[in-house]
């Protein structure tokens, strides 16, 4: 079966004084026909002004659950280290079943080493948090079993990161959705080494639907900017990745961009 094409907006929870301008970009995402609304589990701004205005992730996940009917919302990525895994499965369920069966539960094993001095957790080595992140799946997902009321449906799991022997292996024990920080000539080779991860546990890697990021290069106009944009997401799929997925930034949250890889989406259908 033929995975179909998806984009999706990550809507950066950052330099947006009032929440009200991310409410304005999910609805608006939504309208355009975007299929899914993502944004992401920091603290503080990732670029620009380290200390600019910025809001937290699953709190804004729960409203947008309230606020949309369609679209797919998720983080891209929830940090492991910050919520206890069985805590995190709760928290998932609930806006999984406020949402009616749309929330991706969008996990990492964590990097950013400010967010992890300024609220208090240890930061450990690159290694003891993927293998935290690896305890914590089982958990989760044990918890997500327990649950009453129970989740709307097998709650999807995306994994984000490529890292050859810890990363795509968890990814092929747990998730439904692989996102690869990728281009079309490092792809092929990581997706080659998440099949042999399948392969070796019994698994089709054709059941993990393939996920990657595209922006605007820098330096050219809009216009030719978006034409570029397009053609690496055309060589992208011929490669295998299905879900697309471009940043926005606050306050403006300009989705131009979505709106072009929507149409490129709807071209190909």
């Amino acid at each position: 079966m033929t995975t179909p094409v998806r984009i999706g907006v990550q809507i950066q929870p950052q330099h947006s004084p009032q929440y009200s301008h991310m409410r304005d970009a999910v609805r608006r995402a939504e309208d355009m026909g975007v299929d899914v609304a993502f944004n992401w589990d920091h603290f503080f701004p990732l670029y620009g002004d380290p200390d600019g205005a910025h809001y937290e992730c699953w709190t804004m996940l729960g409203a947008w659950a309230e606020q949309t009917s369609r679209i797919e919302i998720g983080a891209l990525v929830t940090c492991n280290s910050y919520r206890n895994p069985e805590l995190l499965a709760d928290m998932a369920r609930t806006v999984d079943n406020i949402s009616d069966g749309r929330l991706i539960l969008g996990i990492g094993s964590g990097w950013k080493e400010k967010d992890y001095d300024e609220y208090g957790y240890d930061f450990g080595t690159a290694g003891s948090r993927l293998d935290d992140l690896a305890a914590s799946l089982s958990r989760i997902r044990a918890r997500l079993g327990k649950l009453n009321p129970a989740p709307t449906r097998e709650i999807p799991i995306l994994i984000g990161g490529q890292g050859e022997k810890k990363t795509l292996k968890l990814v092929a024990q747990h998730a439904h959705i692989w996102h690869g920080f990728v281009d079309a000539e490092s792809y092929a080779h990581k997706s080659a080494v998440l099949a042999e991860h399948c392969a070796a546990i019994g698994r089709d890697p054709g059941e993990i639907q393939h996920s990657a990021g595209v922006e605007l290069n820098g330096g050219v106009s809009r216009g030719e900017g978006v034409k570029e944009l397009v053609a690496k997401a055309d060589e992208l799929h011929a490669a295998g990745i299905t879900l697309f997925t471009v940043g926005v930034n606050g306050p403006d949250y300009d989705l131009s961009v979505a709106e072009e890889l929507c149409r490129w989406r709807d071209s190909i259908a």
